[in-house]
């Protein structure tokens, strides 16, 4: 899926609309993993809190207005959990795809119970101690990135490894903020590399260790961003950096992986497998 570029004809692409009574962020997840699978160019619309009659015919008149502007029914992801919001806006010109109803409707008559259909349902049953869990977890890996701190690692769930930019400080935060995992991350520096071993006092934790690596060029490329024309980000320094960080993963039995073509969730998905870390946050 790609996003529409700046100056495209209408004829060039379709206008996607997520509509959500919430923050849209259920709308646009599954939106956007339905859409990828088309090589097209979409434009996306965001119409989040539509909780109001007034606010769902606002929406119809957008979706409508889009619809003959650009002479093709825009798609529509919902996720208006109230009937006849969803109902109002269902009577616009476009493709509706009904996220609520779709799976609604059919487990009310596999439970053989109503739902309750009201707005915000999930955050009221949320877990505190979910809540919770991914506060203490994001100040943790906020508290331990970059080896800020060897204090508390006794709590930390995994400690990441990795050369300097190869993605371990977004992956911590990500661990904590959707799974309330207390992760702590270490850079692998020259000066380990001529020593040979990790980070002094990461030896007792190795169980908790997963290594993060990437390609050289590719972190030449997002060193260059950071520091252009510095020795940091030559391509010589990194291949140097990498094999050696490969190596000393290698040789401490540390399992890692390359985070150079894969996604965040991608990498954190990985790691909850290979560690067997379960969940405390949902």
């Amino acid at each position: 899926m790609q996003n529409q570029p700046a100056g495209s004809k209408t004829s060039h692409y379709r206008t996607v609309f997520f509509v959500s009574d919430g923050t849209g962020i259920t709308a646009e997840t599954f939106g956007h993993s339905v859409l990828a699978q088309f090589d097209l160019i979409f434009r996306e619309i965001r119409l989040p809190f539509v909780d109001t009659i007034d606010k769902a015919h606002e929406a119809v008149r957008r979706i409508n207005d889009t619809a003959e502007l650009e002479g093709k029914r825009p798609i529509v992801f919902s996720t208006l959990v109230k009937t006849e919001l969803s109902a109002i806006v269902r009577k616009s010109n476009g493709l509706h795809m009904d996220l609520i109803q779709t799976f609604v409707d059919p487990l009310e008559q596999e439970l053989g119970v109503r739902s309750t259909h009201s707005i915000g349902r999930s955050h009221n049953m949320a877990d505190a101690e979910g809540y919770k869990s991914r506060i203490e977890a994001i100040n943790f890996s906020l508290a331990h990135d970059d080896g800020q701190s060897h204090k508390n690692l006794p709590m930390a769930d995994v400690i990441l490894v990795g050369v300097s930019r190869s993605g371990k400080t977004p992956t911590s935060l990500y661990l904590a903020m959707q799974y309330g995992i207390k992760a702590a991350n270490y850079p692998l520096i020259p000066e380990d590399f001529e020593r040979g071993q990790l980070p002094s006092g990461l030896a007792p934790f190795r169980s908790k260790i997963f290594g993060l690596s990437i390609a050289a060029d590719r972190l030449s490329e997002v060193r260059n961003e950071r520091r252009p024309g510095s020795k940091y980000a030559s391509l010589e320094n990194c291949r140097y950096e990498v094999n050696e960080a490969e190596r000393m993963m290698h040789r401490e039995g540390i399992r890692w992986v390359s985070t150079t073509v894969k996604s965040i969730e991608e990498i954190a998905t990985m790691m909850l497998q290979e560690l067997s870390l379960e969940r405390r946050a949902y």
